[in-house]
């Protein structure tokens, strides 16, 4: 069993980047009128407690959503993933939704949600959160065989969100294998991967690993709050988003440009640290 628990870093500036740009694939998507499968592999527990001793332990969440909370000015891109931790916090700051809770409220009517978790006891706390929700399935197995399983879907349009936690080795190589696997069954699909940023080797090779794939419009994100030496915390994510929407390039690089020196605010300034993180929008496959 996996000794990863989200709950320790729920709400970080890492669910901020990630969930914010979530949103806007399934906004963007949702102007055609056709259903679509949201497939969420790593769906964990759905929602967590804020004051929870686990959070409290690192109080990450501090240096994320908190940081958006009674801020004014926030831009109208970002609104409805605000509105969305919101729906969960009518008074003050409390639970962060995660990616199944934020996806849920963007489904329309004749959309369906499926969603993988292999800890069996994060899997019963989602079911528990999705009961009786008959546009959501909760299935308790491996990620990366629910792509197999549930792809391709009946509407031939969907989003997938594979956000492994990395606590082993070898996993980009498993997600590299994973989106190889998926995309030969359903190649117009969107598919969205997350992944920390690791030593600059580990992330070259594992984009080259991406490029030799030849899968086709592959576009990368990369936001980050600390520069490359910061090695004792996570310094900053990133998402690979096969087949975006169109539109979403722009969209990501101005809500990634509005947010970074409001979430790296003060981490560029920790003892021995010069120079910044940034943001960085590419084509890593063109079309």
């Amino acid at each position: 069993m996996l000794a990863y628990r989200h709950q320790f870093h729920a709400g970080n500036f890492a669910d901020v980047f990630k969930h914010a740009l979530l949103t806007r694939l399934l906004l963007l998507l949702e102007r055609k009128e056709k259903p679509l499968l949201y497939l969420d592999t790593h769906a964990g527990t759905g929602l967590y407690d804020l004051s929870h001793p686990w959070s409290r332990k690192l109080s990450e969440y501090e240096d994320g959503i908190a940081r958006l909370w009674n801020l004014s000015g926030v831009p109208e891109l970002l609104r409805p993933y605000i509105d969305a931790v919101r729906a969960d916090n009518p008074g003050h700051l409390r639970f962060y939704p995660g990616s199944p809770r934020i996806a849920r409220r963007f489904l329309r009517m004749g959309d369906r949600m499926v969603l993988t978790e292999l800890n069996k006891d994060d899997c019963a706390a989602l079911a528990d959160l999705f009961q009786g929700d008959r546009q959501v399935v909760v299935r308790h197995m491996d990620a990366y065989l629910a792509l197999k399983a549930f792809l391709p879907p009946k509407e031939r349009r969907g989003l997938v969100l594979v956000d492994s936690s990395f606590d082993r080795s070898g996993e980009f190589a498993r997600v590299t294998e994973a989106l190889v696997t998926a995309h030969k069954r359903f190649g117009t699909g969107v598919y969205a991967l997350w992944y920390p940023l690791m030593e600059p080797g580990a992330m070259h090779a594992f984009e080259r690993s991406i490029i030799a794939t030849e899968i086709r419009k592959v576009l990368q994100l990369e936001f980050s709050v600390l520069p490359e030496s910061w090695t004792v915390s996570l310094r900053g994510c990133g998402l690979l988003v096969v087949n975006p929407p169109h539109g979403f390039e722009a969209e990501a690089k101005s809500l990634m440009q509005w947010l970074r020196p409001i979430l790296a605010d003060g981490h560029d300034n920790l003892p021995g640290q010069r120079g910044e993180g940034g943001v960085r929008v590419r084509w890593l496959v063109p079309e």
